[in-house]
Order: C-alpha cells, then structure tokens, then sequence
C-alpha cells in the first residue's frame, strides 16, 4: 500500500513564507504527475503545481513566480515553497501522485489526507 504524508501546513501572516512537504512510502516502483492541489472552504479542489513528464511542472496562474515545487527523488518527496502568501492562498493543502507499486502493475493515483495552510491579512 502507497501513503502520501503532507507536513509543513500552519498558520502565517499575509506576505509570510511556508514550506510544505509530501513523503510517498510503500511500494513504489516508481512516481508521475506528483505534485499539490488545494480545496478552499465552500470552492472545488485546485491545481496548485504538478511535476509533468521528466522535470517540467505546470502551475496554475494564480501561484506562479510565488510558489516553487522541487523533489528529492531518492526519498520519494516533493516539496511546495510559498512565498508572498496573500489570504486567499487559504486552503487545506493537498498532495497527489500516480504511483506504479510494481513494474507490472498499472499506475493507481494517491492523495494524502492535506494540510492547513491559513494566511491571516
């Protein structure tokens, strides 16, 4: 069984700085499409930031040249910088991944059980 564990989440004031953290562990073979999303109260889950295929990354607007995804690939994790966090940057933090367990399994998609991110003004 795959678990994505998310940590990093809080509470910050508006132009703050936080840095979230998603571990996969289990059996993994291997990782696509890792990335965060995120589910403000009352809207839908959002794309924040994924990895695509090899290294490229796809953010959505509202965060780019604000936040920045990396990974450690020896030990499973991406991480979220966010930067200038503005209120409405407000969210349970979400991180998600197709993991292949084995090499002759099919990719299953993960999420982890998220983390608050709360942006007082």
């Amino acid at each position: 069984q795959v678990q994505l564990v998310e940590s990093g989440g809080g509470l910050v004031q508006a132009g703050g700085s936080l840095r979230l953290s998603c571990a996969a562990s289990g059996s993994i073979f291997n990782i696509q499409n890792m990335g965060w999303y995120r589910q403000a109260p009352g809207k839908q889950r959002e794309l924040v930031v994924i990895f695509t295929s090899g290294y490229s990354t796809n953010y959505a607007d509202s965060v780019k040249d604000r936040f920045t995804i990396s990974r450690d690939n020896a030990k499973n994790t991406v991480y979220l910088q966010m930067n200038s966090l503005k209120p409405e940057d407000t969210a349970v933090y979400y991180c998600n991944a197709d993991v292949k367990p084995t090499l002759w399994e099919r990719y299953h998609n993960y999420w982890g059980q998220g983390t608050q991110v709360t942006v007082s003004s």
